[in-house]
């Protein structure tokens, strides 16, 4: 097993490098950039933008950039500093992220929570009004766009009820626990929601076809609680599955995050990432981007180790032969 997840590492790398060609051959291809910062000021002169181009060694050509950038992000893990503020952009990555896993853990919970609890009730209510509430959820998390459910939470909860603020991550410094709580109510929910809707019904799916098979009816007639046959028989083959995908849909949560976390204010990499684009911040940009995309790549490493781990007929066949002639198992 560890073989295997260190050649899915390594061809991983190449993965990296890729998407950060792209992504940097994107940006720096577009009008604006660092030199476009200045240039709606009418006192600066042809002479000050060849000068600022020069300094950032924007004169050189793409190809020349991109290397200089490579050694100084893989070999010396600095991205450098923003044009827009001249601050370090690891230092920038680094304050917002304790606010992105706070709503990420917050909306993880949420999703694995509510989204378990009704695939249980939904598999096991077959078409009652639970198994069409579960519908109806799931078809409005995927369909609903995350920008649109995030402005009418805030209408009806913020604006027409006053229960809960609209932005933000807390009222200010030093505030209670109970204010923190009440900021990321909203934002962690809408969060949830879609990714909810996914992978509940991954677990819903699973649990149906465990249901109906030979060993619940032998389990059953043994006179073993319904509790029982569901949660500690029925799950364990409906789970694998679904815990392939949670893992695998973790890194999506930093995708919905940069929505949400610009609807509702909130002060993390999804933010950052935003106003980068905003105000065309390459460094910024590229310096999330290769982060997100390491992260895409080990939660989806992890999603296989854990499917391994789960399944042993999902693990390479060298690792299941018993060691007499090399038979497999």
């Amino acid at each position: 097993m560890g073989s295997s997840i260190i050649k899915r590492l390594a061809l991983a790398v190449p993965l990296v490098v890729l998407v950060s060609i792209v992504t940097f051959a994107l940006l720096h291809l577009a009008p604006g950039g660092p030199a476009g910062i200045v240039s709606g000021n009418p006192k600066t002169t042809g002479e000050d933008m060849a000068r600022i181009r020069e300094n950032y060694g924007l004169d050189r050509p793409l190809p020349v950039q991109y290397v200089m950038w490579f050694r100084q992000v893989f070999l010396r893990l600095d991205f450098g500093r923003s044009y827009v503020t001249g601050r370090p952009v690891t230092a920038m990555i680094a304050e917002r992220v304790p606010a992105t896993l706070e709503l990420m853990g917050a909306a993880l919970i949420l999703a694995v929570a509510a989204g378990g609890l009704l695939a249980v009730l939904s598999a096991i209510r077959g078409g009652d009004r639970t198994d069409g509430l579960f519908t109806v959820v799931t078809t409005a998390g995927i369909s609903v766009p995350v920008f649109w459910l995030g402005l009418i939470a805030i209408y009806l909860f913020s604006i027409r009820l006053g229960l809960l603020p609209a932005g933000g991550r807390a009222a200010g410094d030093g505030v209670s626990l109970i204010d923190r709580l009440r900021h990321i109510i909203l934002p962690a929910s809408v969060l949830s929601i879609a990714w909810l809707a996914t992978w509940s019904r991954y677990l819903r799916s699973g649990l149906i076809d465990s249901l109906s098979g030979k060993f619940i009816r032998t389990a059953r007639a043994k006179g073993l609680t319904e509790r029982t046959v569901v949660l500690k028989h029925a799950m364990r083959g409906a789970v694998l599955p679904a815990v392939t995908v949670l893992a695998m849909q973790i890194p999506a949560l930093f995708t919905g995050a940069v929505i949400t976390e610009t609807v509702f204010a909130w002060p993390g990499m999804g933010r950052l990432f935003y106003e980068g684009l905003q105000r065309q911040d390459y460094t910024r940009v590229l310096g999330i981007v290769v982060i997100a995309s390491i992260l895409i790549i080990l939660m989806n490493t992890a999603g296989d180790l854990i499917n391994m781990i789960l399944d042993p007929r999902t693990r390479p066949a060298e690792e299941a032969t018993n060691g007499r002639g090399g038979e497999v198992r």
